[in-house]
């Protein structure tokens, strides 16, 4: 038996799709939700990182986690187990993001390592994502069931302390520079437009009363400098004039807050002469 971490031989693939569980631990015709016995630990989704959502594409945030096996079961029969995180808002027995795809590998006979992906679809047909007020951080818990001889499922929901942050997705466009090229010494003018997810209508939307970075990279350097701060306007709007003194890079630096990620622009080059 392989129990190290390269070559170790796999458990379980659980493949599902968006919104249905492959085994349908949630729906499982339980007489009563019990104890398995199952263990899990170590359990971290996303990296710990918030996630970023926006309009349109499916995100798929990462997990991992531990699972320890009760009396009576073992990794060379891992039809006869389950376990599953999820994330919900409301209801534990009901969550609004379930399992994408899960791989499992044994350990040792009574333990397995598992990864994966959960599934958030923001297409307000999927009721996972249905308004702004879901940017916010979702509870976290665990689907655990046993499959016995007999046919009887013991199913157990836990509830993990903690929680994930999901946060509207913002948009900068390019900070565009004029006059090109400008004299040294003059001033040159940059503007761009901040937008963030509105869950709400399901589209980009202007975010006004932000706080953005301008930032500068001269040609040759490694890094960006902030020049300033500007605060968008409310169509989102940002305009600000600085001094021009060498060739280089601007670009616009959003760092996100609770409710929305962050944000940087592509960059715009200027010819100093």
């Amino acid at each position: 038996m392989n129990t190290g971490i390269r070559g170790r031989r796999r458990t379980a693939a659980v493949i599902a799709t968006a919104g249905a569980l492959a085994l349908s631990v949630l729906n499982a015709p339980a007489a009563q939700a019990q104890d398995t016995g199952i263990v899990v630990t170590d359990l971290v989704i996303n990296n710990g990182k918030p996630v970023v959502v926006g309009t349109s594409r499916v995100v798929e945030p990462s997990f991992t986690f531990d699972m320890t096996l009760p009396p009576g079961y073992d990794t060379n029969h891992p039809l006869r187990y389950d376990a599953q995180p999820f994330l919900y808002q409301r209801s534990v027995l009901s969550p609004e993001v379930q399992l994408s795809l899960r791989t499992c590998y044994e350990v040792s006979l009574k333990k397995a390592h598992c990864e994966g992906t959960l599934s958030i679809d923001p297409d307000p047909s999927q009721g996972q994502i249905v308004s702004n007020r879901d940017a916010t951080k979702w509870k976290i818990g665990v689907a655990l069931a046993l499959f016995k001889a007999n046919g009887e499922v013991v199913q157990e929901f836990e509830t993990r302390p903690g929680g994930v942050s999901l946060r509207r997705a913002a948009k900068l466009t390019v900070a565009d520079v004029t006059p090109e090229p400008v004299a040294k010494g003059k001033k040159v003018t940059v503007v761009g437009k901040l937008t963030r997810a509105n869950w709400s209508t399901h589209k980009n939307g202007p975010y006004a009363g932000s706080s953005v970075s301008l930032q500068f990279r001269a040609k040759g350097a490694s890094t960006f400098k902030t020049l300033k701060k500007v605060t968008t306007n409310s169509a989102g709007a940002l305009r600000t004039q600085v001094t021009a003194s060498t060739d280089g890079f601007f670009r616009w630096v959003y760092y996100g807050n609770t409710t929305t990620g962050t944000a940087t622009s592509g960059q715009d080059y200027i010819d100093v002469r």
